[in-house]
């Protein structure tokens, strides 16, 4: 990754886990949300919470997970940093997101939009898991481009909603486009970088008999 794309990255994403941890841990609840939201924000706090601060675990942790040279020079860092990212914020905040999208603003559109996201975002987060549990390397930095991608969809809900609103688009009906398109584009652009960088890549080929020897 670009040094310049890590930076925008990184400071995005803090940024964005920085002010959940401020709206969702200094302010009532559903008070950094639009009205027509509050309802459901405040009938569901034990949900809401657990999405939102395991969230805030992924943001904060999940760029830091491609820099090559934590990897390099403290890899127990970088797997302690997995664990985290993976168990809490994955796992924790894409079942507490998996429920909150059956209560989620903008009926049915926003509901699928919203689950879609939670499964992607748990599929993607169990193939990681599995494929450096297999020592694969290569496959498990490829599903983490995907599954990070995707809980970078925090990061572009926050972009494309309010420029929706901006433009002169009601929020009745930017809403439920946004629960798409945060998400979307996003793993488009993550497959396209996991197939062009990953064009030539190979695993190790395994050692010949003779040289077992």
């Amino acid at each position: 990754m670009e040094r310049a794309s890590f930076v925008a990255l990184a400071v995005l994403s803090v940024a964005v886990a920085a002010y959940a941890l401020v709206a969702y841990g200094l302010f009532p609840l559903g008070v950094a949300v639009h009205p027509d939201m509050r309802a459901g924000f405040v009938a569901h706090p034990i949900a809401i919470y657990a999405h939102v601060f395991a969230s805030i675990a992924a943001l904060a942790l999940g760029p830091f997970q491609f820099s090559a040279r934590l990897r390099a020079h403290h890899p127990a860092v970088h797997r302690w940093m997995g664990r985290i990212y993976l168990g809490v914020g994955v796992l924790a905040g894409g079942l507490a997101g998996l429920y909150m999208s059956a209560h989620a603003h903008g009926g049915i559109v926003s509901k699928f939009g919203f689950a879609a996201l939670a499964i992607a975002w748990l599929y993607t987060g169990l193939r990681a898991y599995g494929a450096i549990r297999e020592r694969d390397v290569i496959g498990h930095r490829r599903w983490m481009i995907r599954n990070f991608a995707l809980a970078f969809g925090a990061v572009t809900l926050r972009l494309w909603l309010p420029a929706a609103v901006v433009s002169g688009v009601p929020f009745d009906l930017a809403y439920p486009a946004v629960a798409w398109l945060c998400w979307v584009p996003n793993l488009i652009v993550a497959e396209w970088l996991v197939r062009s960088t990953g064009r030539g890549a190979r695993r190790p080929a395994a050692p010949r008999p003779e040289a077992t020897r």
